[in-house]
């Protein structure tokens, strides 16, 4: 089964405001847990997103479409990064995500999500 693994951003993340001591650990130990996930076989791909201050949004209404500039509202409702999976079924996906390091020097979630199959 593939799933998206979506790490929320946080108010720190959307900020850009990390200790660089912090992000290098982190880092480091993200860097390990990814290579525990492509040893294993399920890692498709794996990237962090900018801050949504960077991006824009398109809404559409019928034929028409609006384009809004970030930064966008509720950081908890963004994305900071993603993963792509293939696992055996949900249990393993959650088992997973269960080792993965912290990705934020607060408390934070990481959301799973199958993809249609």
């Amino acid at each position: 089964m593939r799933v998206m693994v979506l790490v929320k951003a946080t108010e720190a993340s959307e900020a850009g405001s990390f200790d660089p001591a912090w992000t290098t650990e982190m880092m480091a130990a993200m860097g390990r847990f990814n290579d525990d996930l492509a040893a294993a076989g399920v890692l498709i791909m794996a990237d962090g997103l900018a801050p949504s201050s960077a991006g824009k949004r398109v809404a559409f209404d019928g034929t028409g479409r609006a384009v809004s500039d970030g930064p966008f509202p509720n950081p908890h409702e963004l994305v900071a990064g993603f993963w792509i999976w293939e696992v055996k079924d949900m249990d393993d996906a959650v088992a997973w995500v269960k080792r993965c390091p912290n990705p934020m020097p607060v408390p934070s979630i990481i959301e799973i999500r199958p993809f249609h199959t």
